[in-house]
């Protein structure tokens, strides 16, 4: 996966350096995509070192529950609201995660 996305840079950088007057991305987009970058990659190292080190079945379900992280920001950062079926299932979540912890 790692590969894959430095090959994409290593592609598409050169278009964007010589097309760089034409995009105009100020300087605040430029920090958040590189933040937003940092992020998944990350995501992507915690992932694999945790499919290394865990058992495949609970990292595997560990990241199967990545759908629920925008609705708990939304939930948190953009006070939007939630229905109950909504929160049914992010409470359901949330006690499977606890129960595969465990053990």
């Amino acid at each position: 996966m790692a590969g894959g996305r430095v090959a994409a840079v290593l592609v598409l950088l050169p278009g964007a350096v010589r097309h760089a007057r034409r995009l105009r991305i100020p300087a605040g987009r430029c920090a958040e995509a590189l933040l937003v970058g940092a992020g998944a990659a990350l995501g992507l190292v915690l992932y694999l070192l945790a499919a290394q080190r865990q058992l495949p079945a609970v990292t595997v379900v560990l990241a199967s529950l990545c759908p629920a992280l925008p609705v708990v920001l939304g939930l948190a950062l953009l006070h939007e609201r939630v229905t109950r079926r909504q929160s049914a299932g992010l409470l359901g979540a949330a006690v499977a995660t606890v129960l595969l912890t465990l053990g």
